[in-house]
């Protein structure tokens, strides 16, 4: 039996991987720097207080943000902030290339909202959610600047998860195209 009312969110299904390793490198430069002060016989409560409190930055700086959406309302959770962006009332979306590529997002209530676009190619749940509510921004006009690289996110997400597909399923490898054979002339 189904339930009505709201569907319950969802979210990045490799975010517990990534917050486990972000922890492990934190105690690991923890108990590293605490044995080394102890090595060099200058450990005291003070250091070793300094080293836990630089080791749980080294973690807060390593966490990822959590990702996760709702009917036409993905949200990235920091340590320290959420934010949320209405897709369906999407006003504006571009590109951030540099150390790291990232999709900027703003709704027409002035919301901002930056994300990895790998983290919707690695989630099909997530983004189906969030492509959901780009498509009723769109019927509604809302949406003025980058639809067109949303449109080319879509069809790489889509296509990498045809490729997926296929590699799984053994009808496709390595070397050969993912496109469809073209219809016989004649």
């Amino acid at each position: 039996m189904r339930r009505s009312g709201p569907s319950s969110p969802v979210g990045d299904r490799h975010w517990r991987g990534s917050a486990r390793l972000a922890g492990s490198c934190a105690l690991t430069f923890c108990g590293l720097s605490l044995l080394v002060d102890r090595a060099a016989g200058s450990l005291t409560l003070p250091r070793a207080l300094l080293r836990v409190t630089l080791s749980v930055a080294v973690g807060a700086v390593l966490l990822p943000q959590r990702v996760s959406a709702g009917p036409g309302r993905p949200a990235a959770r920091t340590p320290c902030r959420r934010y949320v962006v209405r897709t369906d009332a999407l006003a504006a979306a571009r590109r951030c290339d540099g150390v790291r590529s990232c999709l900027v997002l703003r709704d027409i209530h002035g919301h901002r909202l930056e994300l990895d676009p790998r983290i919707l190619a690695a989630n099909p749940l997530l983004w189906h959610e969030f492509d959901t509510g780009v498509r009723r921004s769109l019927e509604r006009g809302t949406l003025r600047t980058g639809a067109g690289l949303l449109d080319r996110l879509g069809h790489r997400i889509d296509e990498e998860s045809a490729r997926a597909v296929f590699r799984e399923s053994g009808l496709f490898t390595a070397g050969t195209s993912c496109t469809p054979p073209s219809p016989p002339t004649g």
